[in-house]
């Protein structure tokens, strides 16, 4: 009996030494305050400087784990004053309304003053780009968690910075991460599913500059409506010394979903598996009134007189990069134009090229200006056997997504995917918000997370230097 207890209590300290031994590990260099286990109220946000309206999306819906009461750190502003309106807004509205109480500081010294009081966990970061590096750099090494919106950098210099970044985050126990919407939306989600279903696609094609396997073009516009209202850009926006060029802003998600669609969960180590091929960019002219609309203000500020030529601004929020990830070639374009047309929206075309099949999404006139997804034969002698394969690629995908079906139209077939799956880019930070809080659970981000943050900008930045070459 004696020799039974003594093993019974053995084993019972060797599930407390692995147990122990679990959340040493989950723990290790974390204050009490940033050890997270999903309670009620746990993670308190500090918003800091909110030039963004992404910064409000965060908050456009509750979440259990976030406590109520946001700590706001920036100075007095019009764009402060947008954010709060917006916050307020998701607060009065009819339909789940939140709940945050706004504790705002307005003192020139904004950021050293959210350092010394750190009356929250969790830092959310969008606004100037200029100034989000030095953001990110100081809320880190004051031992921080930070949810930022992109681009993290805008200059060569800036990535040199952000590759410090994350070993200090790691060794303070905090993570570093930023909001990648559009990994979020739905066709984009289906495109890669069909991707990973060689039965159906084949195997991604090599490409090459010219023909590139994977091509990604995204169109926005400078005035357009945000939960509900004419959405107001401060004047900076345009600057792109401050906001950043296409080149490095909207490319960030593009090159993000190279990564994502073509490599699920896989490191990309950007010096040795990524190689650069050309990258450009131009302008888009906005006259005086046009600038005026969309900012409020009636004068250009000083800084612009580098970008004006005959009463025009021009902004270079256009670029296009060439790149090759693992010999797999691949082209994201960053186009702004000032206005969508009557109906219209922010676009996006994607193409991926397999060797059965292309999966194309397209969003233009044809679509009502909605992303629709296209599975295209490369080779229409095999369209019968391929029809097969995609009804037992969307029988399987059913299980995740009812409703899932498809038609056929003249290249091929079009995904019918039910609008309940549909829910838009404002509701899709919640989406990232809600996957960043698991990883504060967690206590650390997916392996190739950080590797291939890295490698995304690396791309941009390096775009940016080639592109004036």
């Amino acid at each position: 009996m004696i020799r039974n207890l003594t093993l019974y209590l053995s084993a019972i300290l060797l599930c407390l030494w692995i147990a122990c031994g679990e959340v040493s590990k989950n723990s290790r260099n974390k204050p009490t305050e940033m050890i997270f286990k999903g309670t009620p109220g746990e993670v308190k946000i500090m918003t800091l400087d909110p030039g963004h309206f992404h910064a409000a999306l965060v908050q456009k819906f509750p979440y259990d784990q976030v406590d109520s009461v946001v700590h706001i750190y920036a100075a007095e502003s019009p764009e402060l004053k947008g954010h709060m309106d917006r916050i307020n807004s998701y607060n009065q509205r009819v339909e789940n309304p939140t709940n945050w109480s706004s504790k705002v500081y307005t003192g020139p010294d904004y950021l050293q003053m959210m350092i010394q009081e750190k009356p929250g966990n969790l830092v959310v970061i969008s606004g100037n780009n200029a100034q989000k590096t030095k953001y990110i750099k100081s809320s880190i090494e004051a031992g921080l968690n930070v949810l930022s919106d992109k681009p993290m950098v805008i200059k060569p210099a800036d990535f040199t910075t952000l590759q410090a970044l994350f070993p200090i985050a790691k060794e303070k126990g905090v993570l570093l991460y930023d909001i990648m919407t559009e990994r979020y939306e739905i066709t984009t989600i289906m495109q890669k599913t069909l991707s990973q279903m060689p039965e159906l696609f084949g195997e991604l094609e090599k490409g090459s500059v010219e023909n590139p396997a994977i091509t990604k073009e995204s169109v926005h516009h400078f005035f357009k409506y945000v939960s509900g209202q004419p959405l107001i850009r401060p004047a900076w926006f345009f600057d792109v010394e401050q906001q950043g060029e296409g080149i490095v802003d909207v490319a960030t998600h593009l090159v993000d979903l190279v990564f994502w669609e073509c490599f699920p969960e896989k490191i990309i180590d950007f010096e040795q598996d990524i190689e650069m091929f050309n990258a450009k960019r131009w302008s888009t002219p906005l006259s005086l009134e046009q600038f005026k609309k969309v900012t409020g203000h009636s004068e250009f500020p000083d800084y612009f007189q580098k970008d004006i030529l005959n009463d025009t601004l021009n902004t270079f929020s256009n670029g296009e990069i060439n790149f090759a990830v693992n010999g797999i070639h691949a082209k994201v374009s960053v186009i702004w134009n000032y206005q969508a047309p009557p109906g219209a929206a922010d676009t996006h075309y994607s193409i991926m090229r397999g060797s059965k099949v292309n999966l194309i999404i397209r969003q233009g006139a044809d679509q009502n200006y909605r992303p629709v997804l296209y599975v295209e034969p490369v080779n229409t002698a095999e369209k019968t056997k391929l029809e097969i394969a995609l009804t037992e690629a969307i029988e399987k995908m059913n299980s995740t997504y009812p409703g899932l079906s498809f038609q056929k139209v003249e290249n091929g077939w079009e995904i019918n995917i039910p609008d309940e799956f549909k829910i838009g880019h404002e509701a899709h930070f919640a989406q990232v918000t809600k996957k960043y809080l698991k990883y504060l659970i967690d206590g650390a981000l997916p392996a190739w997370e950080v590797p291939n943050m890295l490698a995304k900008y690396y791309v941009t930045t390096k775009a940016f230097e080639m592109s004036r070459e």
